[in-house]
Order: C-alpha cells, then structure tokens, then sequence
C-alpha cells in the first residue's frame, strides 16, 4: 500500500485521538488523578506512616512508582477500549475499513492515542507524587522505556477487547476483573520479598510485576526482579498481542458478525 497514505491516515487516527482526550479531559484526565492523589493519601500517608521504610526507602517513596505506572496502564487501556468500541458502535470504523489503508495502521493510530493518554495521565500523577515525596530518576533511560513499552501492551490489550466487545459492558470486564486485581498484586503497594515462597513463585506469573519492578528500578534503582526479564516479558506480550490485534482485524472478528 502507498506509504504516504498510512503516513496521513495513522497522522489523522491520533490527532482524532488526542483531540478526543482533550475535549473531554474532565472525564480522561481529571478522576485518575483525583483517585491516585487519595491513593497517596491513604496509602502513602495514613496508612505509610504507620509501615515506616520499605526495601531501604519511605513507604511514600516505595509506592510512588507502582501507583504512577498503574495510572499509566489502566489509561492507556481504556483509552484504546472506548474509542475503538465507540467507532465500532457510532459505524464509522467502517469507511476506515474500506479506506486503502494497512490494518496495522489502523492498529498502531488506535494504540499511539492510547500511549499519548497514558503517558499523560502517568505525568500528571508524578506531578502530584513529587509534592508528596522526593523522587528523582535514578536510570531515565529505563524509566521511560518501560513506562511507554507498558503503555503499548495494555493500549495493545484494549483493542482486542474492543474488537470482541459486543456492548458498552463489555468493555469493563477486562479492567475489572483481571487489570485490577493483577495490578494490586503486581507489588505496588509491597515488596514480593515478604511474600512466602509459594506466593513469591506465583506472582512471577503476573506480567504487570514486572512492569512495576522496572519502573521502580529506573526511578529508585531498586526491583525485586531483574529488569532483563521485564524487558522479556514486555516485547513478547507486545509481539503476541499486535500479532493477535492483526489476526483479528484482518478476519473482522467483532466487526462483520
């Protein structure tokens, strides 16, 4: 296909994508960092106080990561989510579809709109953690990486929810009842290193600990994991889901049914 036409058609999805989070930034933006703002208060201040240090670090200190890339990932993915469904819903994924445009840059303009709204939220709520405790960049390099390959899993995992959503309920399934519980026990709020050794072993299993562990690693330079294998489990999770987003598209799962 004529690259420039993708070039035009991926420029056009994430404009429509970002225009899209700003106009409604009262509801993209502003209750995520509301709610990880009370998540600080709790848990940081009440109930940290309480804790004292953990893994070398305040309680404040040691949560502020987890607390910043959980806000990434729950964006990112109900970013992607509701924008797809809504163009499947509302009938205009269609004239993308007869468009003579790639199916993955159809993907890639979706999910592209999904980090920038991650990556934006994910500031806001450093902004907010700094005027609770000291954070400072011990490898940016990491920091970044990691929070934007995260950002395109979960803006990957989105899509392909949307595709199988059927209804609006549909798409809370996902977030409800597998993103929020993987992501309390993917060691924001605790070491796994005071888990038992059957619990430690188990939570290995949870990709978003390793999320967790690598963003913490680039900002405090500490993990209970090493972040070689973050960087593992992220690309394969980013490989299989594209590849499954792909698949998807191509057969009109979700779309011609």
């Amino acid at each position: 296909m004529n690259t420039k036409i993708n070039l035009v058609a991926f420029y056009t999805i994430l404009r429509k994508e970002i225009l899209r989070v700003l106009r409604i930034w009262v509801q993209t933006i502003v209750p995520p960092a509301i709610t990880m703002t009370l998540y600080f208060v709790i848990f940081g201040n009440l109930i940290g106080s309480r804790i004292g240090n953990m893994e070398g670090y305040t309680y404040m200190q040691f949560i502020a990561p987890g607390i910043i890339m959980m806000s990434v990932i729950t964006n990112s993915y109900g970013n992607v989510v509701s924008s797809f469904f809504g163009a499947k819903y509302g009938g205009y994924l269609d004239e993308m579809l007869v468009a003579p445009v790639a199916n993955a840059t159809i993907i890639l303009g979706h999910i592209a709109g999904g980090i920038i709204r991650g990556l934006l939220v994910g500031s806001m709520v450093t902004i907010i953690a700094l005027s609770f405790t000291d954070l400072k960049l011990t490898y940016p390099l990491v920091t970044f990486s990691i929070v934007f390959l995260s950002s395109m899993v979960f803006a990957l995992a989105g899509f392909i929810n949307a595709l199988f959503a059927k209804k609006f309920d549909d798409i809370a399934i996902i977030p409800t009842f597998i993103i929020t519980p993987l992501t309390y026990l993917g060691g924001v709020f605790y070491s796994i290193n005071l888990l038992p050794e059957f619990w430690q072993n188990i939570s290995l299993f949870n990709p978003i600990l390793y999320m967790v562990n690598a963003f913490r690693y680039g900002v405090l330079g500490s993990s209970d994991i090493d972040i070689t294998y973050a960087y593992m489990v992220v690309g394969i999770f980013i490989i299989i889901l594209f590849s499954i987003s792909l698949l998807l598209l191509k057969k009109g799962t979700g779309i011609r049914e």
